[in-house]
């Protein structure tokens, strides 16, 4: 099938094998990118003059400072930050939710902050605080490396879905409990993770703030820099309260049909291309509810907070938002014409309580247009992008800038012995064969001291060798059938150890499968295997 015009199949595939990376555009041709990125960016600014009243290299400026201010000071509550963040400085990103993620993304964190030094930009880290926790407990390993199981250990009580900006902790004991509960789990398989040193960390972080999430990441972030890493992190809540994001915000909702039609088309064509049928992926499709058309937005209020998505109707006297669950603001239309009043509404309307989020395409589209010179993704991000990019180019018109795909794979490191599924395929293929070609098996000298296995031998060659018709057809098979199981008999001892063999091999691909997962958290890993692996990048490419 070709490809509509603007999108192109890639397949991203996290790596398998323990200790290993993927990172596309490989590093050699990083520079290169940089480099088409600040010249898409650089004709981008110069090709869109019109942002809700403002060019595009205008919000970038306003972007930078923004983020940059915020960041620093975001980062400077808990950990020490660079001497000196020029406020014009360019800007490398990446982006995940706070939480306790696994060693492959975490590898993403690194790989910015030595770009950065490189290149002499600032990393910046986007923390996606709209997104709601997807658990409250973490999945551990232990028993024996013979027979391991999975259990998970709940860190705080389920309770409604609200986003991380508003999740605080709800059971202060199990919380503070977990290290406890989970070091005993874990012991008999990892004697001394780092979450021994880190919960207490973590602890301290939820008692300075409340929050969930800000106790994961903060935590986590000191302890990047007690590593090395300078960089800075910000809540995505905190860019979306910036005046150069409400220009892009009110830059979308003054066009939201046109973007509407350009998101949804563009949506069709991405699960055309990827062979997706599901409706609801990569992401749904933007709804209308009579004269109100979706948004790629979030919103929600401190009173209720629960995120919604955002629908916008115009109407005479301006626009009317709504979360169509009792949610409703105007926006007033602009006496003048400007879109600078619509941008002041949006910020009264954050003084009253009101919370205006991206949604996940909206996010990477506005970092990566107005925010930073290169975003680094993971490999969910990068396939998500795809279409951003596609939306970007009918909606804006500019070409958008390119990104780089990191993740990796690191196993725990737990000793027992390796098996390959494809021995357990040759084994399973070579008990078939006995079935059906037991000959193949038998040992010669049984064949030569038994006339009845040998005549059961012969009988097979020669219906074999006998042409099939369809008066013999029945015949044959039934003498060819009879043949292979009369030989059966020789083959009973090998027949069991193979069996058992298959049996065994079976049980070490389900062990393989649980101690070899990819996605248990950072924090169960002894500290030195994962400096180890981490920190040699930088020395591998310094």
């Amino acid at each position: 099938m070709t490809a509509p015009a603007g999108l192109v199949y890639r397949r991203l595939r996290a790596p398998r094998a323990d200790r290993s990376t993927l990172i596309e555009p490989p590093l050699e041709a990083f520079p290169a990118l940089v480099g088409q990125a600040r010249d898409a960016l650089a004709s981008a600014g110069a090709t869109l003059t019109d942002v809700a009243g403002r060019s595009l290299a205008e919000l970038r400026q306003l972007a930078v400072r923004e983020v940059l201010a915020a960041a620093v000071a975001h980062t400077s509550a808990y950990r020490d930050v660079p001497t000196v963040v020029p406020d014009d400085a360019s800007i490398f990103l990446a982006g995940h939710q706070p939480e306790l993620f696994h060693t492959g993304v975490w590898f993403k964190y690194f790989v910015l902050d030595d770009l950065s030094r490189r290149h002499g930009a600032v990393a910046v880290n986007l923390l996606i605080d709209s997104d709601v926790p997807k658990q409250t407990a973490l999945r551990l390993i232990t028993g024996t490396p013979e027979a391991p199981r999975a259990e998970a250990v709940a860190f705080d009580r389920t309770g409604d879905a609200r986003p991380y900006e508003e999740r605080g902790i709800l059971d202060r004991e199990l919380f503070n409990s977990f290290e406890r509960r989970a070091l005993d789990v874990l012991r008999p398989l990892i004697p001394e993770p780092l979450l021994a040193d880190f919960w207490p960390r973590v602890r301290a972080r939820a008692d300075a703030t409340g929050n969930l999430g800000d106790a994961f990441a903060q935590a986590r972030h000191a302890l990047e820099g007690d590593w090395g890493l300078t960089t800075l992190e910000l809540p995505q809540s905190a860019v979306c309260g910036g005046n150069a994001f409400r220009h892009f915000a009110a830059h979308v909702l003054a066009e939201l049909p046109r973007f509407h039609d350009v998101f949804n088309s563009s949506l069709a064509e991405y699960r055309e291309v990827n062979h997706v049928r599901s409706a609801a992926h990569p992401v749904p499709d933007l709804a209308a509810h009579d004269d109100f058309l979706e948004t790629p937005f979030w919103i929600w209020t401190g009173d209720d907070p629960h995120r919604r998505p955002l629908f916008v109707a115009r109407r005479a006297a301006g626009l009317e938002l709504t979360d169509r669950a009792g949610l409703a603001v105007s926006l007033a239309a602009p006496s003048d014409g400007t879109a600078e009043a619509v941008v002041a509404q949006l910020a009264e309307q954050a003084t009253r309580g009101v919370k205006l989020r991206t949604r996940a395409l909206a996010t990477t589209m506005f970092a990566r247009l107005f925010v930073g010179d290169v975003f680094l993704h993971g490999i969910g991000g990068a396939k998500y992008d795809e279409l951003t990019d596609v939306i970007i180019r009918r909606f804006f018109g500019i070409e958008p800038p390119p990104y780089l795909t990191i993740s990796a794979t690191l196993q725990l490191p737990i000793a027992r012995p390796r098996v390959d599924a494809n021995d357990l395929s040759r084994a399973q293929q070579e008990l078939r064969e006995l079935e059906y070609h037991p000959e193949r098996f038998l040992d010669p000298a049984s064949v030569d001291h038994s006339p009845k296995l040998s005549q059961l031998v012969e009988t097979k060659r020669r219906w074999i060798a006998t042409e099939p018709s369809p008066a013999n057809a029945r015949q044959r098979y039934l003498e060819i059938t009879a043949a292979n199981q009369g030989m059966q008999d020789w083959l009973d001892d090998y027949r069991r150890e193979l069996a058992s063999r298959c049996d065994s091999m079976r049980l070490a691909l389900r062990r393989e499968r649980l101690l070899g997962w990819r996605e248990f958290a950072f924090c169960l890993f002894p500290e030195k295997t994962l400096r180890d692996f981490l920190l040699a990048f930088r020395a591998n490419t310094s």
